[in-house]
């Protein structure tokens, strides 16, 4: 997230904070710290003036409790050389007794142990980032609900809607689109047979879409950093969530926020996590979303329509221009708590869950490319996995027991040798038969397992392979 519109923005704010005070920060105070309060004390800690930030340090150590880590390493991720940067860096090491390479382990490591906050934490991080934009004050109002850690929870390097999502953008036919070449990677989606095609070298600078297809009212959310975009219809039980970006991340996924109460929501689940909204039961729907190249998409669906080019915001969209660096390696730019090294971190799965998000399985897709077909039980269901040639994959729910085949033609015959048509909402057997589509999406390995720990996996040999009992810290 930070490395697009967010680059300059985070340099500019981090040099801001490097000479404020924090003294804004909650002034409730304890017998602890003599009465000043850890938050103000906080901001003397990691002041220029290398004398106060002794005595801040001093104080901080005589009056240590486990729970001042985490607003410690906030404000510490935020201001990565004070003055008495080795003084901070010590004290950190002693009290946890571990030696470290840096600030982002350290909250590696306290995520992994149970959580321990401070009175007043939400506040403090309300008033922390409100020096950022002040829209963020609203994400952490001390009454808020939560289903997620708060610690957790960190800057993603840009503003509210910072990375700007298109709202209505402007389509255009495919023959229009001489933009693309076939081999450009597009995210396909069908709503009531309303095909569109978003080209990832403009969707990477946006993240998100809101528009109406199909006469449904849709959110495309890209989470670039765990290489997934989910499709969301956005009304639920009449209500209308305007949805954006919060600017903040859980375990490197993409939070949204909704306009309406500023609640932050979950972009790989779709419900709110944090805010008023906590507890209403609120679950998008979701359907599929096709990750294919431009040529298999229109050769599909010849009347698709397009992403045009005029977005109305100046970026570079060329093809790969976007987040280059972040997808040539195997890197993280923001930690999760426990990597599993089962696949490697970014290597790209089929994702499913079940409508309440309890059960979860991810396939390799590198196993299902050499698999064009692929039979699956997930959650007491029969699901047929078709992969085309580009690697886009399509789920289908069977009836119990059925099985179908590829044919010589690249068609695909039903359980009594008779053809099928294959449709993105369904398959279509020769009397009439439907079997409906199952929604699915692409993710990196370590985005899917860090929200979906207890995943279920089949790896690049097909085989089920069971979590590591201690998975390692990065």
């Amino acid at each position: 997230m930070a490395t697009l519109a967010g680059k300059p923005f985070r340099a500019f704010i981090l040099s801001t904070l490097l000479i404020l005070p924090l003294s804004y920060l909650p002034a409730q105070r304890d017998k602890q710290t003599n009465g000043l309060g850890l938050y103000p004390l906080l901001g003397e800690a990691f002041s220029r003036d290398r004398r106060a930030a002794n005595q801040a340090i001093d104080e901080l150590e005589r009056s240590w409790q486990s729970s001042y880590l985490a607003p410690l390493l906030e404000v510490f991720a935020l201001k990565p050389r004070p003055a008495a940067d080795l003084r901070i860096r010590r004290l950190i090491a002693d009290k946890t007794g571990q030696r470290l390479r840096n600030v982002r382990d350290w909250q590696v490591w306290t995520w992994n142990r149970p959580e321990a906050l401070p009175p007043d934490y939400a506040a403090f991080k309300a008033s922390l980032y409100t020096q950022i934009d002040p829209a963020f004050a609203r994400y952490f109002a001390p009454t808020r609900k939560a289903t997620i850690r708060l610690d957790e929870i960190v800057w993603g390097g840009v503003v509210q809607d910072g990375i700007p999502p298109l709202r209505q953008p402007k389509m255009i036919p495919a023959k229009q689109a001489d933009y693309l070449r076939d081999k450009h990677i597009v995210f396909g989606i069908e709503v009531n047979g309303d095909a569109r095609a978003y080209p990832k070298r403009i969707l990477a600078w946006h993240e998100m879409f809101v528009d109406t297809v199909g006469e449904v009212e849709v959110a495309g959310v890209y989470c670039t950093l765990c290489g997934t975009v989910i499709l969301y219809e956005t009304k639920v039980d009449g209500i209308k969530h305007e949805l954006g970006t919060s600017g903040f991340l859980y375990r490197s996924n993409k939070l949204m926020y909704d306009r309406a109460t500023h609640s932050l929501w979950s972009a790989l689940e779709g419900r709110p996590v944090v805010g008023p909204l906590v507890g209403q039961g609120i679950q998008l729907p979701w359907r599929s979303v096709i990750t294919t190249t431009w040529g298999e998409w229109k050769k599909r669906h010849p009347d698709t329509r397009v992403l045009s080019l005029d977005t109305g915001h100046e970026r570079d969209y060329s093809e790969g221009a976007a987040y280059r660096d972040y997808f040539s390696t195997d890197r993280l730019m923001f930690p999760v708590p426990t990597p599993d090294k089962r696949l490697a971190n970014k290597d790209e799965i089929l994702a499913l869950t079940t409508l309440d998000r309890a059960k979860a399985l991810a396939i390799s897709a590198r196993f299902l490319r050499r698999n064009p077909i692929y039979h699956v039980e997930f959650a007491g269901l029969d699901l047929l996995v078709l992969t085309d040639k580009t690697g886009g994959n399509r789920v289908y729910q069977i009836e119990p027991g059925e099985r179908f085949a590829l044919s010589d033609e690249d068609g695909l015959l039903g359980p009594d040798g008779r053809q099928w048509q294959t449709h993105e909402s369904a398959l279509l057997g020769p009397e009439g038969e439907q079997r409906k589509n199952y929604p699915a999406h692409r993710a990196f390995w370590f985005g899917w397992h860090s929200q979906f720990p207890d995943t279920r996996l089949i790896d690049h040999r097909g085989a089920e392979r069971e979590a590591d009992p201690e998975p390692t810290n990065p």
